[in-house]
């Protein structure tokens, strides 16, 4: 295990739920250009994420990609149809995912499950600390955007919440992953951009 607790929030809660993974180590690794070096013996599609909020600062976004690909902001703005998007803050990431600046991860999606009821009316009504503003109408304050290549990836590799490891998950597990999560994700046409 690890005495790391972000990591091993992470893997508590996919042990927890049967999914399977395997761990490595490395030093800090904040950006794809450094992590490649430690990924290059890793048999996985390795991913770049990145996280926004909208123009109002009640909308965030997931967007997981091929880690070679390059994407513009103007061209993925067109792409989600969510207005104008900036790069959400350090504060924002640690609210809406639990992790840190170069740690942006889907697994981070553990922190977005749980945070309102719905009553029987069909209202939601936030958790303490939950500003209902920032939920989506299914009670998640997050949108998955991947790109479309990873559904053919076999095994698939995300920091657990923290760049000190990259953790591999099966496509299947990590399917599974997105279903026990329960919120919205489109899977998008990601074209590399030079």
């Amino acid at each position: 295990m690890t005495d790391n607790p972000r990591i091993a929030e992470v893997l508590d809660f996919l042990e927890k739920h049967g999914l399977g993974y395997k761990l490595h180590t490395h030093p800090p690794l904040p950006t794809i250009e450094l992590a490649l070096e430690y990924w290059k013996d890793i048999d996985s599609v390795h991913c770049k994420n990145l996280f926004f909020r909208n123009h109002k600062g009640n909308r965030h976004y997931l967007v997981v990609f091929e880690c070679h690909k390059e994407l513009a902001i103007h061209s993925l703005e067109h792409m989600l149809r969510q207005g104008k998007l900036s790069f959400a803050s350090p504060e924002r990431m640690e609210r809406c995912l639990g992790l840190l600046p170069g740690s942006v991860s889907p697994l981070g999606l553990i922190h977005d499950m749980d945070l309102a009821r719905t009553d029987s009316e069909g209202n939601l009504t936030p958790n303490e600390g939950v500003a209902l503003k920032e939920l989506f109408p299914n009670g998640h304050r997050v949108k998955l955007f991947l790109d479309k290549d990873l559904q053919n990836a076999e095994r698939i590799s995300f920091h657990p919440c923290d760049n000190t490891a990259s953790a591999v998950l099966s496509n299947e597990d990590f399917m599974r992953f997105l279903e026990i999560w329960g919120g919205e994700y489109e899977w998008l046409d990601i074209t590399a951009e030079v």
